[in-house]
C-alpha cells in the first residue's frame, strides 16, 4: 500500500475535538504564502497540535470532516474507501468500507483510484458521503444510518469526480460539486435524481481539478475552485443560481473550507500546505503551515473558537493527521 500511496501522490495534489492546543508562541502574521496575500485583519490562530496520526500504508488519507456536537469527528479516508469516527480520545472506528470497483478504480477520472470524498452529518446522527469509483455501479451519494450498511441514494456520473458535499437544511437539499465536470448538482435530502444546478465557467477545471469545497450560508452557495484559486459565492434565487460572485482570488491549491460564527472563512490550501483565514473583503492571513504539522490539508471544521484540520498527506506521503487549534479574532 505504501508504494501505491506514493504513486497516487504523483497524480494528486488535492482532491480535499480532541484536545486543547499545545501552548507555544503564536506565529507572526505571514506575508504571501503560495501566492496568497497577507491580510490586514481577520482571524488569527495559535499553533496547532496533532491530535491523531493516521496510517498512510492502509489508505488512511482523511479527505473530508464533519464534526458532531459530542466532539466526534467523522472522516472519509480517501484511499481506503472508508467512513470513520474519531472520538474525543483519538480512537478511530471504521463505520463503513465501500467495495472496490471491479477494475480497482483505475478509471476514476483524473486520479485513477476510487475514493470517498465529501461528508455531512445531520442532527439525528445520519451520515451522508460521496464515493467516486469511476464506474456506474458505485459512484454516487450515500446514506449511512447508525447500525446499518451504507445505501446509495443518488447515482452520479462515473465520468466525473464528486468531491464537496453540503446540506441546505431549509430546502432539505444537498449541493455537491464535481471537480472534473465543473458542476454543482442538487439531490433531495431523501434521495433521488441528481440535477445539475450550475455549470458556470468559473467552476471549471483548467488543468487538474475545478470546483471543490462547498458550503451553504446566508442565502447562497459558496464554493472553491482549486485550479483557479478562487472562493465563489452564488446567491440562491428561489432555488436557482444567481450570478457568480468572486469573493477571493490567489488561493493557490484551495480545497475545502469552513465559516466561523461571524462569517469569516478558514480554508485549506492543499498544495502550499497552509491554512488561511479570509475576511469579508477577500483579504487573507496565513494561520497554519507545515511547521504546525500540516501535511497537505484537505478540509476544515470550526466550532466556536476551535478548529479541526484534516491533512491527507497526498504529496508528502508522510503523516496524514487530524489537527486541533484555537481560533482568535482581531
Amino acid at each position: 500500500m505504501r508504494r501505491r500511496i506514493r504513486t497516487l501522490a504523483v497524480a494528486v495534489a488535492a482532491v480535499g475535538v480532541l484536545a486543547v492546543p499545545a501552548t507555544h508562541p503564536a506565529p507572526a502574521v505571514a506575508g504571501p504564502a503560495g501566492g496568497v496575500p497577507a491580510a490586514a485583519s481577520g482571524p488569527s490562530i495559535l499553533p496547532a497540535r496533532i491530535a491523531v496520526h493516521f496510517d498512510p500504508t492502509t489508505g488512511q488519507l482523511p479527505e473530508n470532516v464533519a464534526w458532531a456536537p459530542d466532539g466526534t469527528a467523522y472522516l472519509t479516508f480517501a484511499a481506503a474507501r472508508q467512513v470513520v469516527a474519531v472520538d474525543p480520545a483519538g480512537r478511530t472506528r471504521v463505520l463503513a468500507t465501500l467495495p472496490a470497483p471491479a477494475d480497482g478504480g483505475v478509471h476514476t477520472p483524473v486520479l485513477g483510484f476510487a475514493l470517498t470524498t465529501g461528508i455531512v452529518r445531520t442532527g439525528d446522527g445520519t451520515l451522508y458521503f460521496l464515493y467516486a469509483s469511476g464506474d456506474a455501479a458505485g459512484t454516487g451519494l450515500y446514506r449511512l444510518t447508525p447500525g446499518q450498511p451504507p445505501r446509495r441514494i443518488a447515482t452520479l456520473p462515473a465520468t466525473g469526480l464528486p468531491n464537496g458535499l453540503a446540506l441546505d437544511p431549509t430546502g432539505r437539499t444537498f449541493y455537491l460539486t464535481d471537480s472534473v465536470l465543473g458542476t454543482i448538482s442538487t439531490v433531495p435530502l431523501a434521495g433521488g435524481p441528481a440535477r445539475v444546478w450550475s455549470s458556470a465557467s468559473t467552476l471549471a477545471a483548467t488543468g487538474f481539478l475545478g470546483v471543490n469545497g462547498v458550503k451553504v450560508r446566508g442565502g447562497a452557495v459558496w464554493v472553491t475552485n482549486l485550479d483557479q484559486g478562487t472562493l465563489l459565492r452564488i446567491p440562491l434565487r428561489q432555488g436557482r443560481p444567481g450570478a457568480v460572485e468572486v469573493r477571493a482570488t490567489g488561493l493557490v491549491g484551495i480545497d475545502d473550507f469552513a465559516f466561523t460564527a461571524d462569517g469569516l472563512v478558514v480554508a485549506a490550501l492543499n498544495g502550499p500546505n497552509t491554512v488561511v483565514g479570509i475576511d469579508h473583503d477577500g483579504r487573507t492571513r496565513t494561520l497554519l503551515t507545515g511547521a504546525d504539522g500540516l501535511q497537505n490539508p484537505t478540509s476544515v471544521a470550526v466550532r466556536g473558537h476551535t478548529v479541526l484540520v484534516a491533512s491527507a498527506a497526498y504529496v508528502t506521503a508522510t503523516d496524514p493527521n487530524l489537527i486541533v487549534a484555537t481560533l482568535h479574532h482581531r
